[in-house]
């Protein structure tokens, strides 16, 4: 493997290790769920992957987001003919409500990474949900 290629590897890797990439909590009732897709611009380039993802570990802090996933395609799962793995990276959050989703579309925080990041991507798909 080409020695800069498993360098990115580990960088991504370790990045998502840092944003403690999948939490769980079942005690939580999870009622609204906010499921965004990014394609970046320059997926193959460290830094502004690097940019992003600062981006995001900042939005996790907003208090109203209860649990999350943040992720990239899984390797072996996009050669099914129904996974579009094309995106650059997922990010999966839950809320209490739509109230409390309300207020983290608001939020500074959030302002601020479309501000910051939306320079770095050419498409956005949200898939939002509630408990049926």
């Amino acid at each position: 493997m080409n020695p800069a290629k498993t360098l990115f590897t580990l960088f991504v890797f370790t990045i998502m290790l840092s944003l403690n990439s999948c939490q769980e909590n079942r005690s939580i009732d999870l009622n609204f769920c906010h499921h965004v897709y990014f394609w970046l611009n320059n997926p193959d380039n460290p830094a502004d992957r690097e940019a992003f993802e600062n981006g995001i570990a900042e939005l996790l802090e907003i208090p109203e987001i209860k649990s999350y996933h943040f992720g990239i395609p899984a390797p072996g799962t996009i050669d099914r003919e129904v996974v579009d793995g094309s995106y650059t990276y997922s990010y999966l959050i839950f809320f209490d409500s739509a109230e409390a989703q309300d207020i983290y579309q608001d939020h500074p925080l959030h302002h601020k990474f479309i501000d910051d990041c939306s320079h770095l991507w050419n498409r956005v798909v949200v898939y939002d949900s509630i408990l049926k």
